[in-house]
């Protein structure tokens, strides 16, 4: 694996992908999922961050999730379009890549993947695959809700003022 990687690892044993429409200003979905040292706040399977920033290749940031405590790096950062990051945790080696396009006014469809290599993986590669899955699904259900939640206060916010 190189040092900053910009996609997944399709060689590895466990790639999963997943996508959603998120019906929320394409600023609210990119901010939300960029501000990750407030992630625990909307993502129940976050249990606590440590991030100093900025948002930029290299930057590391500490999170616990699952039980399981990882330190990733920031590998790539699009504003508004992509975020990548990744390294090893507890023997498994990740690249996570999250891609966000504007597909109608208000409305973005963001896309999810990551791939898993290592020992752990390797050994038990379907329930793993799994694992992933069922987290990146509640990951993006969590950042849908949020999102279009925050899209729905302003909406009535203008409203309101009009």
């Amino acid at each position: 694996m190189t040092t900053h990687p910009t996609t997944v690892d399709t060689g590895a044993p466990v790639v999963v992908r997943v996508e959603t429409t998120v019906h929320a200003p394409l600023a609210t979905v990119w901010g939300l999922h960029t501000d990750i040292a407030a992630w625990a706040e909307w993502n129940t399977d976050v249990e606590r961050v440590e991030y100093a920033g900025p948002l930029a290749p290299g930057t590391a940031f500490r999170w616990l999730t699952h039980g399981l405590d990882i330190t990733s790096t920031v590998h790539q950062v699009v504003p508004g379009e992509r975020i990548v990051w990744g390294g090893p945790a507890h023997g498994i080696d990740g690249v996570h890549v999250w891609t966000f396009q504007e597909t109608a006014p208000g409305t973005v469809t963001v896309r999810t993947e990551e791939s898993w290599g290592g020992a752990p993986v390797e050994a038990r590669r379907t329930e793993m695959e799994q694992v992933l899955r069922q987290s990146l699904d509640a990951w993006l259900a969590a950042l849908k809700a949020r999102a279009e939640a925050a899209a729905g206060a302003s909406a009535s916010a203008s409203a309101e003022r009009h």
